[in-house]
């Protein structure tokens, strides 16, 4: 949490008692609430005496609440006269902050802080134990620290730490329930104060419970103060540390107990604490110490081991009977009012860091809890609440104040269940029943609901069930009533949900006799029950204690495994109402202590029966099968809890093996934290099974299944097909589940037992090459599934279910029901697998140290019928309290329209969200063979059921929100919408039935191809990377490259002018890869200027790159160009792919594909085929040659008559399609002329193509094609600039249109942004690779466009014939490519496509002297290139060409020396690295940040080596370099600064350029701001120092903290706690984190790297933000996109300067500021190549 949360505090009333002195009511203001929302309680022991007394049956009536009198806390160190009443009791450290004196030297000393994460527990017991046993081991072992000696700068002294703070922290399953644990602390723990809060809306956590307090502030002399004290404790290195309280209020006022103070404070870190978060529990202990308080380790230590004693002993599950009576007795209940002044609040170090603490008004930058409930105990005198009290009245149950029997019997039951933990109750209306109705409804603690369906209640109850783990009631009347409750009774048995059936029934003398509604409920449900129970007429002679063990034997058998429902049948004679009529109270015998404790009658106990310690030869059998798999699999079923999700996700990290998650495991769609945190899940693995191959070779010998059945049938059919080999199934239930007869272990056990179990055995965690191969599967199906689904225009049932799993996950608190047929089988197929949170609070990272966590999914799969869809739904909704989506199917969705009239009944609950797919009728019928073999009006009749209602009537009728949807965009607004608002909706997706059957099947087609493709590329490898995880097939040895030059015979077609001679001459780059079995490949690189890459940029990211490249491994899959070459630049170089120039990846794509191929013995359109695709669609096509047709390029200058014969004269030259370049002439109707030339020239015979470049305006583009409408162009390129306006031009004008520069202009996601250009009017898309950014965006581009019927043209851009033959076979590829999809899709294939390479002609003189062979085949031929000629000029070219004109060779060394500088008995030998020549003029130095070393820079600098002398250095207490010191002396930013510039004198006497990051950035700024020789500075992430005094404070208190831990607990555990801070969540999400990790452990001073931490802290420094209105020098500010404080600082920075600069002194392009995209704080190491662009371009504008 980053901000300090408030919530108004709302104080009770006090009334006066003879026993204490008289005070007047405090009165703190009046809310805006009607109702009274804070309660606080004084309770005197007269209080407590009362009870005492009430618990014995007598008493008078409670006496008036008090005031107990209070004792002023005088000093921080005195003992208090009242510890009860001041709330001390056995805590830890209290400070009063109006008794220390002394505030700011105490406050600003530094203090050892740190937090700690223990291994997860599966229960709270366990959690207890594991921190019991930590505390005892750190008392053993106190933390100790060597102290940095600050008179000296060589010493260090090493003592036990005198001032710390340690926090540990368990995570727990969700099931830890922090109510439960606030209600079972004993009335005499000693420790205060008792905290409980749970949030409205949570965003970082559901509730928190805690104990006691390891530290306490309070005081009445300005919260600012307390804030600077508190400061003391909370540390950025552990921010999970956090501190809660109020303001405004002040319990320790001597004068007036609870005063409303402005000023006020009550702050505390508890001492023991439970956090509720979404989807797990963290259980922490904090422990402070503090001599300058005079608290000492050994109290702290005593004290929370005296609390943690006493709380691992009472902690105890609570029905919701026992919660309100705590709280009845625990909560005020007075008249309460509401003040505006007093606040709750949560504090962190990030908060504080935030505060301006010279301001009044601190509180500004808080954001207000928004609170559920609140509990608040100071002391045993003083507590006070908000909405945590039920209103339950003296004497809540008092049976024999019943009327009749008949309902004694009823309210013993009804009370007997709440007592149970079983508070909702389904009401169906009916006379017979009415004894139950009535008395559930009077309890004070049910919660009733009722509908005029029964079959709709009960389903009702099923999902209040599902989603709350805890069984309902179903109350019915007699008849048919019960009847109605059959079809979710059997869904209920099927699918263990338990549920408690009361049923009314006539007495036995109106049966089988024709009464009325009288039909024969004994065992009316048969085997579906658990138990059946038939209870007689209630009557006085039958002991009622009958009833109640009746009901504890039927909650017994429903609530534990197997669980299912029970039916308990009550007859009832008249009346049934509350007429009086005499019963004997003799019938309660054996009742009494059951009527005061409030507990069950019968407390039935389980024991566990499954353990390790057992000794069970078949149970330790299992797991050494278990140990020993080479291919295990582990199978997640049916789940039900969250804490079963979550213990499921700590098995599957410590197994290792790859997870296939059901739809309904909760874990198949995840809510994901951190992108390296997982690589286990299978999700698509039913479509991997596709391939035959796959089935065939990826077999497991162990299948480990832990829960129910799978929705996948394809998956249980490739289970069966491996039998036999070990099958063990883990289930609740004893049952066979078993379909296949292939379970071979089959254990019975909860799966959190199992877990456990697995935990105490010993598994390796290593990843293997059959990990990794499915998991690299199911990448390559995840990309294709994608791929599909994004780039069909239309709204695809597929797609929603894709949708629908992304809202999910990315909301909080979320969970999903899904209904049977059609959309679960989708959902389990195509939903997204893992979904990005957008929760970026602390606890994604601190908290949740798994990365991720499951999204509750639920579903009626017991019987797995379509009934009571809608009504499981709501009940779900409102067991579950979570915002709930729902996906179901039209025919479902109508099956249950009576439980719409269940909405408006349900208020407690989140907002439901019911997406129904309306395809008119049942659409699974559509891909069942059924399909195939029946006439198309019987199946629309009786399997369809074809139906036209209207959805939106319904709603109406119902008063329920509808939204109909027909796109893919109104779906997205309509899912976000519906999660802003706080209604329920029904979203409406019209679909088609024939449609969706031919999607899926387009789907299973193309996954399956890719999947085949993918098994081939698998088979190279023979060899597994066991540190990155993935196969490679091979090695790039080497990498270099050569600058060429060609010469063009005419300037290009998009020069700005024909005269200019440059234009003529090209220049580019020659990249050459070798491979580890001497294999190499060729790529090039023809950057143009219009297209924004100049060719000197273009070098100097190859530049880049090629350092990184050497020794890279290739992956298999790279040739499957679906994301696989994007993910291999992230993993292997650690760069955002985006960064990369297109023609740059272009080049390296291309040389890497060509050596692959080499590699293979292949030619790259075979490459990229794959062998199994080369042969089949080889048979589809003609046995002509492989080649393609290439289109002519016309410049169109001269007269149309000139232009015409050289049209002419290429059409007899063989050319089928001719461009011409169009919009350079004064008119378009000039460009009409000359199509109207050439077609009266050459006729209609060939294609025309028409280029305008976008030069034309909309009125200029409807003038021409208006003039050409008759001439039949092929289509016009890019008529107009403003792109969109193509659609309206394509209606408007008629003409076909292409796509060129529209697509260049494209960033980011691709399909998503061609959605918008799926118009039939757009015909095709005009592809340059070196452009696009490669061949994979431009096969994916390719792709949609074919899946759109849409022409792919490949394009060069005057490329050499090198490119040119790559080009050729690449665009033989995607021609083959796209007949298959034409065949499958039942297309027309664009024959004879010509592809725009006709570039070649304007080349004068080649890179070789022989080009590509470009021809005519045969007479009649068209002109073209084949794949044969392109593959000889590959194979043929040579690199050492006489038009090369440098070399450059990928690992360019880097020199490195020492150099000792220093005076005055200071020196420093430095290390200093360099790159460049000493002749450069421009001298740069880098300055590396606190950890880091010269060899930060070293990529950067042999970048820009050809530019600038590059010179980097080891600062001191760096790496290399030592320091020296013959006296004291400070290694300062100031005396750093010195020796620097010290060093700058030795090495030259030139200026110099600095560029320094973070701490070496605030270096650069003072040398910058001081120093003549420094010419200007590249500030990256780096501050002029901090402005205020009281901040710098802080920070130095904080630093030398650090200091000192640095130097007691090493440098490998400094640096764990160091990179754990937000300030590094962007570089911990890096490929190469470990790397860096690594590299930071190269430093030989750990002391004088402690002690430039401490002496150069940001705090000391002094600060240099006045000094900024002086610079005159340019600076470059750089900061990460992501790390929003330095991107303001540098802001500021700009602001600053530029608001002082006077005399007409021009700095706006001096000073300026540069956002780095996609990276943080280490912009250097996340995002590289922006940077050295922007260092470039600074250095062009010093020099």
């Amino acid at each position: 949490m980053h901000n300090i949360h408030s919530k108004p505090l709302n104080i009770g009333s006090v009334s006066s008692a003879d026993s204490v002195p008289t005070r007047r009511p405090i009165r703190l203001g009046i809310g805006r609430f009607r109702k009274p929302w804070y309660w606080c309680r004084y309770r005197a022991p007269q209080i407590r005496q009362f009870r005492q007394t009430k618990q014995g049956g007598t008493g008078s009536p409670p006496p008036p609440f008090i005031f107990s009198c209070i004792s002023p806390l005088h000093s921080y160190h005195q003992h208090r006269t009242n510890p009860e009443v001041v709330g001390e009791g056995e805590g830890g450290l209290v400070i009063c902050a109006d008794d220390v004196v002394e505030e700011e030297q105490i406050s600003h000393t530094h203090i050892y802080t740190r937090d700690h994460h223990l291994r997860p527990c599966l229960t709270i017991t366990q959690a207890v134990a594991q921190l019991k046993q930590t505390i005892q081991q750190l008392n053993h072992q106190p933390p100790s620290l060597h102290y940095l000696q600050l008179s000296s700068s060589t010493t260090t002294t090493t003592t036990t730490t005198t001032s710390g703070v340690i926090q540990y922290q368990v995570l727990l399953p969700p099931s830890a329930i922090g109510l439960d644990w606030l209600c079972s602390r004993p009335t005499h723990l000693p420790f205060y104060p008792h905290f409980y809060f749970s949030s409205h809306h949570p965003t970082n956590f559901l509730t928190l419970s805690s104990f006691g307090h390891a530290l306490c502030i309070h005081g009445a002399c300005g919260r600012h103060k307390g804030y600077r004290l508190l400061s003391r404790y909370l540390s950025s290195d552990a921010l999970t540390i956090q501190a809660y309280g109020f303001t405004g209020l002040n319990p320790y006022n001597q004068s007036q107990l609870l005063a409303e103070e402005s000023d006020s404070f009550y702050l505390f870190i508890p001492q023991i604490q439970l956090k509720e978060l979404d989807g797990c529990s963290v259980l922490a202990v904090t422990l402070i110490w503090d001599d300058s308080f005079s608290f000492s380790f050994e109290r702290a230590v005593s004290s929370l081991e005296l609390c943690l004693d006493q709380m691992g002993h009472n902690i105890s599950s609570k029905n919701i009977y026992e919660r309100e009576r705590w709280m009845s007795q625990n909560c005020a209940k007075e008249n309460v009012l509401q003040s505006d002044t007093s606040h709750l609040v949560c504090v962190d170090a990030v908060v504080l860091d935030g505060i301006d603490n010279t301001r009044d008004k601190c509180l500004q930058k808080e954001e207000h809890l928004n609170c559920a409930e609140s509990y608040v105990c100071i002391s045993p005198a003083c507590s006070f609440s908000f909405n945590m009290f039920h209103s339950l009245s003296q004497d809540d149950f008092s049976i024999k104040e019943c009327s009749n029997m008949n309902m004694v019997w009823a309210s013993l039951i009804v009370e007997e269940l709440v007592r149970l933990g079983i508070n909702y109750f389904c009401i169906a209306p009916g006379s017979r029943s009415s004894p139950l109705a009535i008395n559930a409804t009077r309890h004070p603690l049910t919660n009733c609901i009722s509908c005029y369906d029964e079959r709709s209640l009960a389903f009702h109850a099923l999902g209040y069930a599902q989603g709350s783990q805890r069984p309902a009631v179903i109350i019915t009347s007699s008849g048919t009533a019960v009847s109605n409750l059959h079809p979710a009774v059997v869904e209920a048995s099927q699918n263990f949900i338990p549920t408690i059936i009361l049923t009314a029934d006539r007495p036995p003398e109106l049966l089988d006799c024709g009464a009325n509604q009288a039909i024969d409920q004994v065992n009316h449900f048969g085997k579906f029950v658990r138990q059946f129970s038939n209870l007689c007429p209630p009557t006085d002679e039958i002991f009622s204690r009958t009833v109640l063990t009746t009901i504890d034997s039927s909650v017994y058998l429903s609530t534990n495994h197997p669980m299912g429902p029970t039916h308990i049948n009550c007859q009832f004679r008249e009346p049934l109402h509350d007429s009086p009529l005499t019963w004997s109270t003799q019938c309660l015998t054996g009742l009494e202590h059951w009527l005061t404790d409030g507990k069950p009658y019968t407390r039935y106990i389980n024991t566990p029966n499954l353990s390790i310690c057992t000794n069970s030869d078949a149970l330790m059998e299992v797991l050494e099968i278990i140990k020993d798999a080479r291919k295990g699999i582990l199978i997640i079923g049916r789940i039900f809890s969250e804490a079963d999700m979550w213990a499921l996700s700590l098995i599957a990290k410590q197994l290792s093996w790859p997870v296939v998650a059901d739809v309904l495991s909760g874990l198949r769609v995840r809510r994901l934290f951190l992108s390296h945190s997982e690589d286990l899940f299978v999700d698509y693995m039913d479509h991997a099974l596709l391939s035959d191959t796959f089935k065939d070779r990826m077999k497991p010998d162990v299948v480990l299944q832990i829960g129910g059945s799978l929705t996948s049938k394809r998956i249980s059919q490739f289970l069966e097909s491996c039998a036999p080999i070990p099958y063990i199934l883990v289930d609740s239930h004893p049952y066979r589940h078993d379909p296949s007869h292939i379970v071979t272990y089959r254990i019975q056990s909860s799966v959190s037992q199992f877990v456990a179990i697995m935990f105490e055995f010993e598994f390796s965690k290593k990843a293997t090459k059959w990990t990794c191969l499915l998991k690299e599967i199911n990448s390559v199906i995840e990309r294709e599934i994608g791929l599909q689904i994004q780039s069909d225009s239309a709204l695809t049932e597929p797609y929603v279910a894709h949708a629908i799993a992304e809202v999910v996950g990315t909301g909080a608190s979320t969970a999903l029901f899904v209904g049977n047929s059609m959309v679960i089988r989708d959902l389990n197929m195509y939903a997204k697998g893992s979904v990005t949170s957008s929760n970026d609070s602390i606890y994604a990272t601190d908290y949740l140290q798994q990365g991720f966590h499951g999204i509750p999914v639920a579903a009626n799969r017991g019987a797995s019928g379509i009934d009571g869809l809608v009504s499981t739904v709501i009940g779900f909704s409102v067991g579950s309290q979570k915002r709930v989506y729902c996906l179901v199917g039209d025919v479902s969705f109508l099956h249950d329209t009576n439980g719409l009239s269940l909405l408006n009944q349900c208020a407690r609950r989140e907002p439901i969200t019911i997406v129904v797919v309306n395809n008119h009728g049942g659409a699974i019928f559509s891909l069942l063979p059924v399909a195939e073999k029946t006439q198309l009006d019987i199946l629309n009749k009786f399997f369809y059921t074809s139906h036209d209602i209207s959805l939106y009537d319904l709603c109406s009728a119902h008063k329920v929100k509808h939204i109909l949807v027909r796109t893919k965009q109104e779906l997205q607004i309509a899912l976000q919408r519906c999660a802003n608002e706080s209604t329920d909706s029904i979203v409406e997706v019209v679909s088609s039935i024939s449609k969706n059957a031919e999607f899926h099947c387009l789907l299973r087609e193309s996954t399956s191809e890719a999947m085949n493709q993918a098994m081939e590329y698998f088979l190279w490898t023979r060899q597994f990377d066991n540190q990155k995880n993935h196969m490679p097939v091979c090695r790039i040895l080497k990498a270099e490259y050569k600058v060429f030059r060609m010469k063009l015979s005419t300037p290009p077609t998009s020069a700005k002018t024909n005269e200019d001679k440059k234009d003529l001459l090209r220049d580019g780059l020659l990249l050459r890869v070798t491979l580890d079995d001497d294999t190499i490949g060729f790529g090039e690189i023809m950057p143009i200027e219009i297209h924004e890459e100049s060719f000197s940029e273009a070098e100097l990211q190859v530049r880049f790159l090629l350092q990184l490249m050497n020794g890279c491994k290739i992956d298999a899959l790279l040739p499957l160009l679906n994301g696989s070459f994007s993910h291999w630049i992230w993993r292997n170089f650690g760069i955002p792919p985006s960064s990369i120039f297109p023609s740059v990846r272009c080049g390296l794509e291309m040389a890497i594909l060509n050596a692959l191929a080499a590699h293979c013995k292949s030619n790259l359109s075979d490459l990229l085929l794959g062998i199994n695709n080369r042969l089949e669609l080889r048979k589809c096509v003609s046995k002509n040659e492989q080649r393609i047709e290439i289109c002519a390029l016309v410049d169109c200058e001269g007269s149309p008559s000139e232009v015409a014969h050289i049209v002419s004269e290429l059409v007899q030259e063989g050319y089928s399609t001719v461009k011409l370049k169009v919009a350079r002439r004064r008119t378009p109707i000039e460009d009409a002329m000359v199509i109207q030339k050439i077609r009266e020239t050459v006729g209609y015979s060939i294609n025309i193509r028409v280029d305008a470049n976008r030069r034309w305006s909309y009125a200029e583009a409807m003038q021409f094609a208006s003039a050409v409408k008759e001439y039949k162009l092929q289509y016009i390129e890019e008529p107009i600039k403003p792109e969109h306006n193509i659609i309206k031009f394509c209606e408007d004008s008629g003409l076909p249109v292409a796509l060129d520069e529209t697509l260049d202009a494209i960033t980011g996601d691709f399909i998503n942004h061609l959605q918008r250009y799926a118009h039939p009017g757009i015909t095709a898309m005009v592809i340059k690779p070196s452009r696009l950014g490669g061949f994979e965006n431009t096969a994916r581009i390719a792709k949609w466009a074919c899946l759109h019927n849409k022409m792919a043209i490949v394009s060069s851009a005057y490329e050499s014939s090198l490119t040119l033959s790559v080009y050729v076979q690449f665009a033989y590829f995607l021609h083959m490519k796209n007949e298959n999809v034409c065949k499958t899709r039942n297309k027309h294939i664009h024959d004879g496509i010509a592809h725009g390479l006709g570039t070649y002609k304007w080349i004068k003189e080649e890179i070789m002297d022989q080009g590509l062979k470009v021809c005519v085949p045969h007479i009649g031929g068209k002109m073209g290139a084949s794949v044969k000629d392109s593959q000889n000029f590959i194979e043929n070219f040579c690199w050492d060409s006489g038009r090369v004109l440098s070399r450059f060779l990928g690992n360019e060394e880097i020199g490195c020396y020492s150099v000792k500088v220093g005076a005055n008995g200071l020196s420093s030998c430095f290390r200093v690295k360099e790159a460049g020549l000493h002749t450069n003029k421009i001298v740069v130095v880098f300055l590396h940040g606190f950890l880091g070393t010269s060899e930060d820079w070293a990529p950067i600098m042999k970048s820009l080596s050809s530019d600038a002398r590059m010179i980097s250095v080891d600062l001191p207490g760096h790496g290399k370099s030592q320091v020296h010191a013959e006296q004291e002396s400070s290694l300062s930013v100031e005396t750093i600064s010195w020796l620097l510039q010290k060093l700058v004198d030795e090495i030259t006497t030139e200026g110099v350029v600095l560029v320094g990051y973070s701490m070496g950035a605030r270096i650069a700024m003072h040398m910058t701001l001081n120093s003549e020789k420094v010419k200007g500075a590249v500030i990256i992430s780096g501050s002029p120092g901090l402005k205020q005094k009281s901040n710098r404070r802080i920070r130095q208190a904080i630093d030398k903290s650090r200091a000192n831990l640095l130097m007691s607990h090493g440098l490998q555990n400094f640096l764990k706690t160091w990179y754990s801070t937000k300030l590094w969540s962007s570089l911990r999400e890096h490929p190469h984190f470990n790397r860096v990790l690594q590299s930071r452990t190269q430093h030989d001073d750990i002391e004088t790297l402690a002690k430039v931490l401490h002496d150069s802290s940001v705090g000391k420094q002094r600060s240099l933000w006045d000094n900024l209105k002086d610079c005159k020098k340019p600076l470059l500010l750089v900061a990460g996109e992501k790390d929003s404080k330095f991107v303001n600082i540098s802001h500021q920075i700009r602001t600053e300067i530029m608001n002082h600069s006077n005399d007409g002194y021009d700095m706006e392009h001096v000073c300026e500021v540069f956002i780095v995209p996609n990276c943080g704080h280490a912009v250097h190491l996340e995002n590289p190549l922006p940077l050295i662009h922007a260092i470039r371009s600074f250095l062009s504008k010093v020099d």
